[in-house]
């Protein structure tokens, strides 16, 4: 399948410019990327996506091409989903919209679930890290701390391999063959991402990991959720460990992805079928 060039477009927000790519026709469906991905993260999944929605990615404020109009600081969930419910409103103002979030792109799309409830149709939240919801969450608190510190001190490698490290991250030799195999969207994207590493260690890693959802929001329009998890992260608390308490807080099933907490990028193609049962 051949993957369909993107229209690019940039949308001025309150604090900053976001860039955004758009994909096939259809109902509008909103990915937001985790951790230091951008639009990038979700192009390989296109193919599978555009033939049934009007797929939109986008590079979240301060990281790749979305620049902040001042300085950086920490960033807030509230004002990142607020971002997104602005991208929506631009481009779908009259329907709701399909949404899916990976990893800190989770915990944004839930609390535009939660303050925007009638924007969205189905949010699908893949493995957010709120380690909050744990029965024991310090372990995981101290650990993003010292990620942080590591960073700080020693930099970029030194603190990602005290975060694989501290969540029981190895990687097979399987996972190591793909990860050399992985599509040319993401490879291009691999340098765009290193440079937004500072950016996520340092402003977004704790802030987001430490926030709280609004379950008392949440709970009127659990319907509208789907929270995922990968079948590769049973082992790994902060990653999968959330998204199965909030189903048992919020009374909804726990629907596993193909692959762990990369499926999206690892696994594009499964993880797009899988995603387009669970949007339906």
């Amino acid at each position: 399948m051949n993957k369909p060039d993107p229209t690019t477009g940039t949308l001025a927000v309150p604090g900053a410019t976001l860039y955004y790519e758009k994909r096939g026709s259809g109902p509008l469906l909103l990915l937001i990327p985790g951790g230091a991905g951008d639009a990038g993260m979700y192009a390989p999944m296109a193919a599978e996506l555009a033939g049934e929605y009007t797929v939109v990615s986008y590079d979240p404020r301060g990281l790749s091409r979305s620049p902040l109009d001042g300085p950086l600081t920490d960033q807030r969930v509230p004002v990142w989903s607020d971002d997104a419910r602005r991208l929506l409103d631009f481009l779908a103002p009259d329907e709701e919209a399909g949404v899916l979030g990976c990893s800190s792109g989770a915990i944004v799309a839930l609390d535009l679930l939660a303050r925007h409830p009638g924007r969205v149709r189905r949010v699908v939240a893949h493995e957010p890290p709120l380690v909050g919801l744990l029965k024991d969450p310090d372990p995981y608190r101290t650990l993003f701390a010292e990620v942080r510190e590591t960073f700080r001190a020693e930099g970029i490698r030194a603190a990602m391999a005290r975060f694989a490290e501290g969540i029981g991250e190895q990687t097979t030799e399987q996972e190591a063959e793909r990860a050399t195999e992985l599509p040319p969207e993401i490879q291009e994207m691999a340098p765009r991402m290193h440079a937004n590493f500072p950016v996520f260690l340092e402003h977004m890693l704790c802030p987001f990991s430490s926030s709280t959802p609004d379950l008392a929001a949440l709970r009127p329009v659990a319907h509208k959720l789907v929270a995922a998890a990968g079948r590769e992260s049973r082992g790994q608390e902060p990653f999968h460990g959330p998204a199965a308490r909030l189903t048992e807080l919020l009374g909804s099933p726990l629907v596993e992805f193909p692959g762990g907490h990369l499926g999206a990028v690892e696994r594009p193609k499964d993880f797009a079928e899988r995603l387009l049962t669970a949007l339906a």
